[in-house]
C-alpha cells in the first residue's frame, strides 16, 4: 500500500491527529516524600527524589546540549561534573511551546537547551531489575518525555525500572541536512541506550534485560532501532504500540523532504544556513515545511522521520521486510481498533466525494470497494477514517507481524478495542487510548477526559501485567500465545480480554498488497 502523501497531512497528522499522537503520557511525579540517595553515574553524581513507589531521577543529561556547532551534530557525551546534580525536576524538552497546546493529554514543553536528557524511575537501587526504555510519540515532530502518563510508578511497584528519553525532533532531529549526520534523532536514541547500558546498574537495573518501547512515532522508533546495527546489543526486546512501522523511510523520501524544505523556505538545508537560527525561527521554518500545499509532490506524510541513510539505518522498511534484516528479538506490537476514525467523521465526505479523498491519499478508486468489503456497514466518513488508520498504522503493523512469523521470530500481536465513554471520543478506540492502560495510570491527570469516567481497572490490570511479564521475561504470559501463520492468534483487549484466531481474515487481502 502507498504511504499517504505529505500534501494530505491534514488528513493524517493535522491538529486532531497530532493531538492524539503526541498526547499519550502518566501520573504526576509530584508525590514527593523526601530526598533520595545520590547515585554516581559515569559522568557525575545525581540526586533525585524519593517517592512511595521508589525514586525518580529526572532530567539526567545523557549528551551535551545540542546548541551552536552541536545543534546538527551527532550527540556528544556530557561534560563530567563533580558536585551532585539536582535531578528532582524534569529537564528541558525538544518540543517547543505551542505544539503542546494542541494535545488532548498533557504534553509539557519545558524551555532550555539541554533537551538530551532522560528520566529514571527505580523502585530499588540495590537490585538487578528489568528495564523499560520509553520513547515518546508525536509524529517525530512533537511530544515530551515529561508527559505525566509516562511516570514509572506502576512499573516500579511491579519491579520494573522505567527510563523515559528526550530526543531532537523535526528539522533538528530528522531533516537531511548537508554537513550534518543523518538521523540525528536516531543517534540520540542510541546515545540514550548506551547511557542505560553503562549506568542503569547503579540505579538497580539489569543492562542485560532492556526492553525498548514507544507509542505512535515512539513505536516507529522501536522498528528503526531494530534496523540500526549500532543499536545491536543495547536492548533485548521491543514493544511497538500503534507504531509508525512504515518507518524507516527510504533515502529518496528524505531527499525529497530536504528539497521541499528549500522550495518552501528559500533556505538551503545546510548547517551553514541553519546553525545560527533561533528555536522559534526553526519552528517557523518547520511550520512552512509541514503546511499543506500543491507543491508537496510525493513526499511522505511522515517525511521528518527516520530514513535509510545507508549507515545508521542501512535499509528502508520494505527492504528490511524482504531481507529479514531486523534484529531477531522478541517483539510485542499492535494497534487500536479505530486509531484515526474519530477525526474522519468530522470531515465532510460523502459517497460522491470519497473517490477524491481516496485519491488524495494515493489510493485508486477501486480500493473503495475493497474497503467496503473489509469493513461492511461503514459509511463514507468511516471508510475514509479506516483507510487513514490502515495505511499509516494498522496494515504496516500486521504485515510486520506476518513477516516475523514467516521467519519464526518471536512476535505477539494485539488489537485494543475497548471504547472510550468520554463525550469527545464516545464509542471510539482511538489512537493512544491504550497507553494509560499499559502504564496502569487510569487516575492520572487527563485520563478521564479521553477515556471517560471509571475506565475498567480490570483491563488496565491485564494489559499492564502482560507488559510487565514481557519486559521481565520476553514473553507476555501463557494466556497470550505467539503469533504464527498457522493460527494467527491475537490478543483482543476489550472489557473481556480474549485471544482470537485470525481476527483480520477480512482485511488480509487488503493489507497484504
Amino acid at each position: 500500500m502507498p504511504v499517504p502523501h505529505f500534501g494530505r497531512r491534514s488528513l493524517l497528522l493535522g491538529t486532531g491527529v497530532l493531538a492524539l499522537a503526541t498526547a499519550c503520557s502518566t501520573s504526576k511525579s509530584d508525590d514527593k516524600t523526601g530526598p533520595a540517595d545520590t547515585i554516581t553515574t559515569t559522568y557525575g553524581p545525581v540526586t533525585g527524589v524519593r517517592r512511595e513507589t521508589g525514586t525518580a531521577y529526572l532530567g539526567i543529561p545523557y549528551a551535551q546540549p545540542p546548541v551552536g556547532e552541536l545543534r546538527f551534530a551527532a550527540p556528544v557525551p556530557p561534560t563530567p561534573w563533580r558536585e551532585p546534580l539536582d535531578c528532582t525536576k524534569y529537564g528541558p524538552t525538544a518540543q517547543r511551546k505551542g505544539l503542546s497546546e494542541v494535545t488532548a493529554i498533557p504534553e509539557p514543553s519545558i524551555p532550555g537547551d539541554g533537551v538530551l536528557n532522560l528520566n529514571v524511575f527505580t523502585p530499588d537501587t540495590g537490585a538487578k531489575l528489568p528495564v523499560l526504555v520509553w520513547i515518546h510519540g508525536g509524529g517525530f515532530v512533537a511530544g515530551s518525555a515529561a508527559s505525566p502518563w509516562y511516570d514509572g510508578a506502576a512499573f516500579n511497584r511491579d519491579g520494573v525500572i522505567v527510563v523515559s528519553v528526550g530526543y531532537r525532533l523535526g528539522i533538528e532531529g530528522f531533516l537531511r541536512v548537508q554537513g550534518a549526520p543523518d538521523n540525528r534523532g536516531v543517534l540520540d536514541w542510541i546515545a540514550a541506550l548506551t547511557w542505560v547500558r553503562d549506568n542503569i546498574a547503579a540505579f538497580g537495573g539489569d543492562p542485560g534485560r532492556v526492553t525498548i518501547a514507544g507509542q505512535s512515532a515512539g513505536g516507529g522508533a522501536v522498528w528503526a532501532l531494530m534496523a540500526a546495527p549500532s543499536a545491536k546489543g543495547l536492548f533485548h526486546a521491543g514493544i511497538s504500540a500503534s507504531g509508525a512501522v512504515s518507518q524507516p523511510n527510504d533515502l529518496a523520501t528524505a531527499v525529497a523532504e530536504a528539497e521541499l524544505f528549500t522550495r518552501r523556505t528559500g533556505l538551503p538545508a545546510t548547517t551553514a544556513a541553519l546553525n545560527g537560527l533561533s528555536g522559534s525561527q526553526i519552528q517557523d521554518l518547520e511550520d512552512k515545511l509541514r503546511a499543506i500545499g500543491p507543491d508537496s509532490g510525493t513526499v511522505s506524510a511522515l517525511g521528518l522521520a527516520p530514513f535509510a541513510d545507508g549507515r545508521t539505518i542501512p535499509q528502508s522498511t520494505p527492504e528490511l521486510l524482504k531481507s529479514g534484516g531486523a534484529i531477531n528479538v522478541p517483539l510485542l506490537l499492535g494497534f487500536t481498533r479505530d486509531e484515526f476514525n474519530g477525526m474522519a467523521s468530522e470531515q465532510p465526505v460523502t459517497d460522491a466525494t470519497l473517490p477524491v479523498a481516496f485519491a488524495a491519499m494515493g489510493l485508486p478508486p477501486g480500493d473503495i470497494d475493497a474497503f467496503r468489503t473489509a469493513y461492511p456497514g461503514d459509511n463514507a466518513a468511516q471508510l475514509l477514517g479506516q483507510a487513514q488508520s490502515d495505511l499509516l498504522l494498522r496494515a504496516p503493523t500486521y504485515r510486520l507481524a506476518e513477516d516475523r512469523a514467516t521467519r519464526n521470530q518471536p512476535t505477539w500481536l494485539y488489537e485494543f478495542t475497548w471504547a472510550s465513554s468520554a463525550p469527545k471520543f464516545q464509542g471510539s478506540s482511538f489512537h493512544c487510548l491504550d497507553v494509560p492502560f499499559a502504564f496502569d495510570c487510569l487516575k492520572a491527570q487527563g485520563v478521564t477526559a479521553v477515556a471517560g469516567d471509571n475506565p475498567p481497572q480490570s483491563l488496565a490490570d491485564a494489559v499492564h501485567k502482560s507488559w510487565v511479564s514481557f519486559i521481565t521475561s520476553g514473553d507476555p504470559g501463557a494466556a497470550w500465545p505467539r503469533y504464527t501463520l498457522e493460527q494467527r492468534q491475537t490478543m483482543i483487549w476489550s472489557d473481556s480480554p480474549r485471544v482470537q484466531a485470525d481476527p483480520f481474515a477480512g482485511q488480509r487481502a487488503l493489507w497484504s498488497r
